[in-house]
C-alpha cells in the first residue's frame, strides 16, 4: 500500500493495477477514482503528476478462491453455520482439514457467497468503464498458508496489503480444481457479460486453462475457410447470371453450380453481451508452443495476448523457454509486464528490462518494439 504514493512519479505512463482478493477491491477502485485513465487519448498525453495512470482491474485471484462458496449452484458447500463451515473446507480444499486438524478449517474466514461479489464486481465495473477482470485463474501448485499464530502477527508489515501470506509457511491443503474452475468461469462470463479484456493466471494448468476458457467460446468460433473455398470466393466461386441457360443447368443438377457456397463470419463483433471475454491476457506465461498455437489459432473468437515478465519468466530459470515462447508469439499479441507488488523505481527497472529482452528477441529496434509494445497494450485494455 506503501508504495501507491510512488506512482505518479514513475517513469512507466500507465500501470494496469490488479485486485485480488477482499482487502484490495475498495483500493484499486478508490485509486482509479483518483490516477484512472478516463479515455483512450489519455494514454498518448506526456506523463504528468497523478493524472491518468492506471487502468484498474477487479477479480479474484484463485489463490483465494477458497474464500467462496458457489451458491449459484444446486449444489450448496455451505449452510452458514459453524459445522457447515468446516464441511465446505472439506469438500473445496485437498487433503480435507479435518483429516488433519480442523482447527486449520476453524481458523479460516467464513465462506462468502460468489453471486455476492459477481454483483459487487459488475457494479465496479459500471462505475469505471475502461476496468478490466483480474487477476483470475487455475493454480494447480499453490498450497494455502497455514494459520496465523501470536509470532506471526507479532511480525505483519503495516505497509502490506493484508489478507496474504506474509511469510508464513504453507499448509498441504490444494483448492479443488473444480472449485477454482467454478469461481474463474463465473468471472469469465462476467467479462463477456460486460465486454471487458481478462487477465489470467495459470500455473501448472495450461491444458484445463485452455480447456475450461474454451468452453465458453464453444459454438462461437469463426469459420476458417479451406484454400479451396478461399480461391472460390476469390474468383466469385459462381457467375449468377440470369440466363436461361444456367437455369437449365441448376434445374439438371449440375454439381458446378450447386456447390454449397461456404459463408464466411466475422467472429464476436460488437453486438453486445457474449459468453465469453473479447480479449485475454495470460501473464507471465510459461505454457508450451503448442498453447501458443491453440490460443492463437483462426477459429478462435477471443482475441489472447501473452505477456512475460523478468520476475517470472527468467527468475526461476525459464529464460530460454520464455524467449522460445516470445518468438512464437505473433508480434501483435505480445505484452510486457512487471508482475510486482509494488510500484516504484523497482517496477521501472523490470519493465524496461523485459522490454529490452523482448525487442532483442524479437529483433526489433528499441522504439520500434516499444511503441509496437504500447500498440498491443491499447488493442489489449480498449478493443
Amino acid at each position: 500500500m506503501a508504495s501507491i504514493a510512488s506512482i505518479p512519479n514513475m517513469t512507466a505512463r500507465v500501470l494496469t493495477v490488479m485486485s485480488t482478493r477482499a482487502q484490495d477491491q475498495d483500493l484499486v477502485s478508490d485509486l482509479a477514482f483518483q490516477q484512472g485513465v478516463k479515455d483512450r487519448d489519455m494514454t498518448f498525453s506526456p506523463r504528468t503528476s497523478s493524472e491518468g495512470r492506471m487502468i484498474p482491474c477487479f477479480g479474484w485471484h484463485p489463490w483465494f478462491s477458497y474464500q467462496f462458496y458457489d451458491d449459484l449452484s444446486p449444489e450448496l458447500t455451505y449452510d452458514g453455520t459453524p459445522s457447515g463451515k468446516v464441511a465446505h473446507y472439506d469438500k473445496i480444499l485437498a487433503p480435507p482439514p479435518s483429516t488433519k486438524d480442523v482447527s486449520f478449517s476453524e481458523g479460516l474466514p467464513d465462506p462468502l457467497p460468489l453471486s455476492e461479489f459477481l454483483n459487487e464486481t459488475r457494479s465496479r465495473l459500471d462505475k469505471h468503464p475502461l476496468a478490466l477482470i483480474g487477476e483470475v485463474g487455475l493454480d494447480k501448485a499453490f498450497r494455502l498458508p497455514r494459520s496465523w499464530t501470536s509470532a506471526h502477527e507479532a511480525q505483519r508489515d503495516d505497509d502490506i496489503t493484508p489478507g496474504g501470506r506474509e511469510g508464513r509457511l504453507l499448509s498441504p491443503h490444494r483448492v479443488q480444481m473444480e472449485h477454482q474452475i467454478a469461481i474463474f468461469q463465473a468471472q469469465l462470463r462476467l467479462a463477456g457479460e460486460m465486454g471487458r479484456a481478462v487477465s489470467v493466471h495459470g500455473v501448472q494448468a495450461h491444458g484445463v486453462l485452455y480447456n475450461t476458457i474454451s468452453k465458453l467460446w464453444k459454438g462461437h468460433e469463426k469459420v476458417v475457410l479451406s484454400r479451396r473455398e478461399k480461391r472460390q470466393i476469390a474468383e466469385g466461386a459462381e457467375d449468377f447470371s440470369s440466363s436461361s441457360e444456367d437455369e437449365d443447368e441448376d434445374e439438371d443438377g449440375d454439381e458446378s453450380s450447386n456447390r454449397r457456397k461456404p459463408k464466411i463470419s466475422s467472429g464476436p463483433s460488437k453486438l453486445g453481451p457474449q459468453p465469453y471475454p473479447p480479449r485475454i491476457c495470460l501473464h507471465s506465461f510459461s505454457g508450451p508452443l503448442e498453447v501458443i498455437k491453440q490460443y492463437i489459432h483462426p477459429s478462435v473468437p477471443t482475441k489472447v495476448f501473452f505477456s512475460f515478465a523478468i520476475v517470472i519468466n527468467w527468475g526461476t530459470g525459464g529464460g530460454d523457454k520464455a524467449e522460445e515462447a516470445i518468438r512464437a508469439t505473433p508480434d501483435d499479441r505480445i505484452l510486457a509486464e512487471s508482475d510486482l507488488h509494488t510500484a516504484g523505481e523497482e517496477m521501472d527497472r523490470y519493465l524496461e528490462e523485459v522490454c529490452r529482452r523482448i525487442c532483442k528477441i524479437k529483433g526489433w529496434d528499441l522504439r520500434e518494439g516499444v511503441e509496437r509494445l504500447g500498440r498491443n497494450w491499447r488493442e489489449f485494455i480498449f478493443g
